[in-house]
């Protein structure tokens, strides 16, 4: 758990989230290449998403971008945690970061449906 901690934490996560500058998505995908910061990552996106939906003014446009974003570059042990976690709650935040997942089709490039 010391590397996880070094590479990052929950806030550092949210942070990079919320910013979305090239070198935070390089960071991110460095992170998701560790599955030991899988929960960390999680976290992290908790945490960006309840200071989303707390936030005086809601960026749908942002969120849905932030979502597609991770939908296309998250691995796929990650996708079904991270459709968990944009349906943990109804709140506006979440719903626009859900429709970013849905857009990238993450889930089912993880998952491809079975052909009958």
């Amino acid at each position: 758990m010391n590397a996880v901690a070094s590479i990052g934490s929950r806030e550092t996560v949210a942070d990079a989230l919320a910013g979305m500058s090239q070198d935070h998505e390089n960071w991110l995908k460095l992170m998701m290449d560790n599955p030991a910061g899988d929960d960390v990552l999680l976290d992290g996106i908790h945490l960006y998403l309840d200071n989303a939906s707390g936030a005086r003014f809601l960026n749908t446009l942002k969120l849905q971008q932030c979502g597609q974003w991770l939908g296309n570059i998250t691995p796929g042990r990650l996708q079904i945690r991270l459709m968990e976690a944009a349906r943990s709650s109804q709140h506006p935040a979440y719903t626009a970061f859900r429709e970013g997942l849905q857009k990238s089709g993450g889930v089912d490039k993880a998952y491809p449906k079975a052909k009958v």
